[in-house]
């Protein structure tokens, strides 16, 4: 990922519909480190995107118009959720209006490989 991707404000993933088969985007918060995108979900692991990512792992993550990643996977290990949760708050928070600490602890960590 370039440094411009990794500066765009927002990414798009594509997960595939655990039921119906079916193309579903989000736009969403990320972070960059290492060859790895992190995204934060809010609502834990029952958000749509989430329950379809642990059904079917191949997405789509767009930054910037193009493709940087094809393969997502929920963090379990410890240290990289810190990891996670960290890149993402540090990008995000310093112009967000308000304090993103309970949002940046309560929410699952998520990662999608990068190409």
């Amino acid at each position: 990922m370039s440094p411009d991707q990794a500066a765009a404000d927002f990414g798009y993933l594509t997960t595939r519909g655990r039921r119906t088969g079916r193309a579903h985007t989000i736009e969403i918060w990320f972070g960059h480190h290492e060859g790895v995108a992190y995204l934060l979900a809010g609502d834990g692991a029952g958000s749509d995107w989430c329950r379809n990512i642990e059904a079917d792992p191949q997405v789509t993550f767009k930054v910037a118009g193009r493709v940087v990643g094809k393969k997502a996977r929920r963090v379990v290990d410890p240290a990289e959720g810190a990891l996670a949760r960290s890149v993402v708050f540090a990008k995000y928070q310093p112009d967000y209006g308000s304090d993103l600490t309970e949002w940046r602890d309560g929410a699952t960590p998520y990662a999608v490989d990068l190409d």
